[in-house]
């Protein structure tokens, strides 16, 4: 690989870390990133070449740790890329973080093509790789550790197809060794060693732009408590499916319900039916919110109100209100069946 230009729009007799990059950058980095970044301020104010290959001999990282590295960087805006016409960097512009924020007539901030982290949403499909393929993955210098990594939490080892998804993950959707161990881990620690599972939660992670493990860690604790509290409340092990996780955001999020309503509706299912539980929360959910429920008592008042209804004589025009159907004690699951089935 040939040099690449290192340039800067400031200047120091030192090595000078900026307090905004320690203050909003730093903590959200892996070690190879903010090895990267050091490494380029200690080469400044000489403006000059160096070799990708010489960096990455120098910390003991395969280049491509270091080139996942430099595209972090000017994704954050720490530093601007500029490639040629084969994609291969040929220049990297360190940002000045004060010139950045407030650009004078004189020093302009130059103006570089951006290098997008992670591929697009149309990207996520797993490639058919070719047998020649997972041997040249399985032969990198960077591949054994991954191999290690994934043996010692799996306990086997790893079939062609396991290699296939680790080579979906680390080159297709740009996951670093840290980012692979901390998802193996993940997995792991809910008892997942499916690689379709994996593979799904790499993805999920991949769409929602995540590419450090304290990101997935942040991810996954609003994810967990709203999604799998859900899931688990229906009697669900497994991921969940597009359809699930659009009912879960529009219980939370749409609706504005808090955990123990939506737990209330989840409790009321699970007595009620072994089939067509989302669908049958969701009506229950929709009638709350409906009837302008928000919390937990507003149901109570509600199951109140119905049943001290029910207790009246009955009028010789029935209610047609099939919110009534779900506040009651005594639900009409028969009927309600009917029209699940039916839609």
């Amino acid at each position: 690989m040939s040099p690449v230009l290192l340039t800067s729009n400031h200047s120091s007799c030192y090595t000078q870390v900026g307090n905004e990059f320690i203050d909003h950058f730093m903590t959200d980095a892996n070690d190879v990133q903010i090895k990267v970044y050091l490494y380029l301020l200690r080469h400044l104010p000489v403006e000059g070449c160096f070799e990708i290959s010489a960096m990455a001999d120098l910390f003991n990282y395969p280049e491509k740790d270091i080139l996942r590295a430099l595209f972090y960087w000017d994704k954050k805006g720490v530093l601007s890329l500029t490639l040629d016409e084969k994609d291969n960097i040929t220049q990297v512009l360190l940002k000045d973080f004060k010139a950045q924020a407030q650009p004078s007539a004189k020093a302009p901030v130059p103006i570089v093509k951006t290098v997008t982290y992670l591929p697009s949403k149309k990207d996520f499909t797993k490639p058919d790789y070719s047998l020649d393929q997972v041997a040249e993955f399985s032969t990198r210098e960077t591949t054994s550790e991954i191999l290690f990594i994934a043996e010692s939490y799996l306990g086997k080892t790893l079939s062609a197809n396991d290699i296939r998804s680790l080579l979906f993950i680390s080159d297709h959707l740009r996951f670093s060794v840290d980012m692979i161990d901390h998802l193996l881990q993940y997995c792991i620690d809910r008892g997942k060693k499916d690689f379709r599972y994996i593979e799904k939660v790499a993805i999920n992670w991949a769409e929602n732009n995540i590419s450090t493990p304290s990101q997935a860690e942040d991810f996954s604790s609003k994810y967990n408590k709203e999604v799998y509290t859900v899931m688990n409340a229906l009697g669900k092990n497994n991921l969940p499916t597009a359809k699930e996780t659009e009912f879960i955001k529009r219980w939370y999020q749409i609706y504005g319900f808090t955990s123990d309503v939506v737990l209330e509706a989840c409790q009321r299912t699970v007595l009620a039916t072994d089939r067509h539980r989302f669908e049958y929360a969701d009506k229950i959910l929709t009638s709350w919110k409906n009837a302008g429920v928000h919390h937990k008592p507003d149901i109570d008042k509600i199951d109140a109100d119905f049943t001290a209804a029910q207790r009246k004589p009955v009028s010789s025009s029935p209610s047609k209100n099939k919110f009534n159907q779900f506040q009651q004690n005594n639900y009409d699951f028969d009927s309600l069946e009917k029209e699940l089935l039916s839609n």
